[in-house]
């Protein structure tokens, strides 16, 4: 990763801790910070600040830093309970002891739910003193309301679940991949280019971009479950053969998945050329294209 994502990411970094300073009862913030802090890509906060510096032509504020942290809250949210027993019955995640393997399933279940109402605690606040912008925040909680719910992630981890071990069906599989993991990382290059004003014809084809981009990191995360490992992606591979799961590699086979997911990729790319030229935005897309975990 470039030093400018390398500052970025550690921006982000130092005020998820100052959002999670701990409080009574301190025991559901350190379970909070335990896998907010666990590491990992920070892409969607990455990919919002970058949609926001490319299609503003500005450098982001603390405002658009509090939205990205909010996003991030909400993917670790949906990490833990993902992790759950009764979900994916995972012990590890970014190359730790899943939450609850350390704090016992219920308090994973508060740590998660808590990340997700801080997080629209923290876009609410970050709102606030900006009336003159007021529709444009509340139509970016709006987009990561709608991407972290039904019609986004919470629609397609349901999909996942009723689709194990049934029929290979590639309708499913495509809203799943799109839903589950692509809603959030859409919404995230969309809330950038929301915040920056973007116009309508630059939003619908960033918001189509992000779309196939987040398509495409589905495609990625089958990939590497059956090519990678333990040390390389912090977590257990060969999960989604375990578990049943509907994937690109179940459908279509390893071979052609890889050569779906250049496609996608390829297509992603040229839709960010398209709105925003060769910016610093292109750059993260190509490096999340390329990633091995």
């Amino acid at each position: 990763m470039g030093k400018i994502f390398e500052a970025m990411r550690a921006e982000v970094d130092d005020r998820l801790i100052d959002l999670l300073t701990p409080e009574y009862p301190e025991e559901i913030y350190r379970a909070m910070y335990y896998s907010v802090s666990a590491g990992g890509k920070r892409l969607r906060p990455l990919l919002l600040l970058t949609t926001y510096e490319a299609a503003s032509g500005r450098e982001y504020t603390g405002r658009e830093l509090d939205f990205a942290c909010a996003l991030e809250m909400i993917h670790t949210y949906s990490l833990i309970h993902d992790d759950l027993p009764a979900m994916d019955n995972d012990d590890y995640r970014r190359g730790q002891l899943t939450n609850h393997k350390v704090y016992g399933e219920a308090m994973a279940l508060l740590a998660g739910d808590a990340l997700l109402n801080k997080a629209f605690e923290v876009m609410l606040a970050a709102t606030a003193g900006h009336r003159g912008q007021l529709t444009r925040e509340v139509n970016a909680m709006r987009v990561i309301a709608s991407a972290s719910g039904t019609h986004g992630m919470i629609g397609g981890q349901t999909a996942d679940i009723l689709s194990e071990g049934g029929q290979e069906n590639p309708i499913t599989l495509q809203y799943i991949h799109k839903a589950k993991t692509g809603a959030l990382i859409q919404a995230s290059v969309t809330v950038g280019a929301v915040l920056a004003a973007a116009d309508d014809a630059r939003l619908e084809i960033l918001q189509k971009a992000g779309e196939t981009l987040g398509f495409a990191y589905q495609i990625k995360d089958d990939i590497l479950d059956v090519t990678s490992s333990l040390e390389e992606m912090g977590k257990k591979t060969n999960s989604d053969e375990r578990n049943h799961k509907l994937t690109y590699i179940s459908v279509m086979g390893l071979e052609q998945s890889k050569l779906e997911y250049k496609r996608i990729s390829e297509e992603a790319i040229e839709l960010f050329r398209k709105a925003c030229g060769e910016s610093r935005l292109i750059e993260l897309a190509e490096m999340v294209m390329g990633r091995t975990n």
